[in-house]
């Protein structure tokens, strides 16, 4: 079993990033490869003080998830190293010491009480074993404790269940995995979950959606430190977008569809993904999968959980979602680029899946910038 610190994980990833073929180029000294050098050059200037800094901790319990952990760390560190300072990474647990995570890898922390009156950012990693963390008192109380004395507090996944014990969610909304949100829901309803955001900040408190999301995460609180141009940066250097175009919706259906077990009933989904814009009824469908509409629709519901004409209209909804986030495009032409007859229909369909109108979508979630107006 490998033992390693924070950084010294961080820094083996470093090294295996090292090497990296580009569009088939190999690139040695990826850094600098125009595609993916930063904007902001590191800080070399010998006469110029570093930046103060943040201490950033990441808490951790026995089978967190691993990137839950390291990969907001590597935001924030990939930040200091540009800046020539202003982040203090590393992992703290309830007692301090060795702390396995789901994968097997064990991570070095420190004791969370000794962090309590220094931290300025703490998040809550999740995993497979954050209900057990949460059932253990002592783990709560000194989360609690932490999580008063912080300037800033948030959860990646399913850490979010944690911080909802501590209190610090009653009242807000916030984002969990896409598959743990109804769980969240039932349990603490004191909490308004956002079922399909990244991440979301309410209230000075932040979390974000499953496992990657995370850095999507650690990029916004980045940005809220030192400005746009340095969270730019730091994604360039990670290889990641700075902004990611739509919510968990995009993932919730496409994910749920590789669970299908039926092959049959699958290469239809794949079908539907690719050609979710075209007029596509039942008979359409049952003729491809060489069944009867009836017996289609059947085995379609056996194998999914849902009918074939709710299937098609999830896939159509998430997938305007994205384009009423990330493009200025009138409701009419998403309608039309996404398979609705009209944008009506498209109304219609947003408010028995999302409750909201597509506008209303918009100005909650739009990443684009100004949008015309909407009807």
């Amino acid at each position: 079993m490998a033992l390693m610190t924070a950084k010294e994980y961080i820094d083996s990833l470093r090294k295996l990033n090292t090497r990296v073929y580009m569009f088939g180029e190999k690139i040695d000294n990826w850094v600098d490869h125009p595609m993916i050098r930063p904007s902001v050059s590191p800080d070399t200037d010998p006469t110029r003080s570093p930046p103060p800094s943040r201490r950033v901790r990441v808490f951790v319990f026995d089978r967190f998830e691993m990137l839950d952990a390291v990969g907001p760390l590597e935001a924030f560190a990939t930040a200091s190293q540009i800046l020539g300072g202003g982040y203090d990474v590393a992992v703290a647990s309830r007692d301090g010491g060795p702390v396995s995570a789901a994968s097997g890898l064990t991570l070095l922390s420190e004791p969370l009480e000794r962090e309590t009156a220094a931290t300025d950012t703490l998040l809550v990693a999740g995993g497979a074993g954050v209900l057990a963390a949460r059932e253990d008192r002592l783990t709560i109380d000194r989360l609690t404790r932490a999580a008063d004395a912080a300037r800033r507090i948030g959860s990646v996944c399913t850490g979010a269940f944690l911080l909802a014990a501590t209190g610090h969610l009653a009242g807000r909304r916030a984002a969990t995995h896409w598959n743990w949100c109804d769980r969240l829901a039932a349990a603490h309803p004191e909490v308004s979950v956002e079922r399909d955001r990244l991440f979301v900040c309410d209230g000075g408190v932040w979390s974000s959606a499953g496992v990657t999301a995370g850095i999507d995460l650690a990029l916004a609180m980045i940005e809220a430190d030192h400005g746009a141009e340095l969270a730019l940066a730091v994604a360039r250097e990670l290889v990641v977008h700075l902004k990611r175009s739509g919510g968990q919706a995009q993932f919730s259906v496409e994910l749920a569809a590789q669970e299908t077990r039926n092959d049959g009933i699958r290469r239809i989904q794949d079908w539907i993904f690719d050609h979710a814009q075209e007029s596509l009824t039942i008979d359409d469908l049952a003729e491809r999968a060489a069944m009867s509409p009836r017996h289609f629709g059947r085995m379609f519901h056996r194998a999914t959980g849902r009918t074939p004409a709710r299937f098609v209209e999830d896939v159509r909804v998430a997938r305007a979602c994205r384009l009423l986030e990330a493009t200025r495009l009138p409701i009419e032409e998403i309608a039309r680029r996404t398979g609705f007859r009209s944008a009506d229909v498209l109304r219609r369909a947003f408010a028995r899946a999302k409750g909201v109108s597509p506008a209303d979508w918009r100005a909650r979630f739009d990443i684009s910038g100004p949008s015309p107006p909407t009807t």
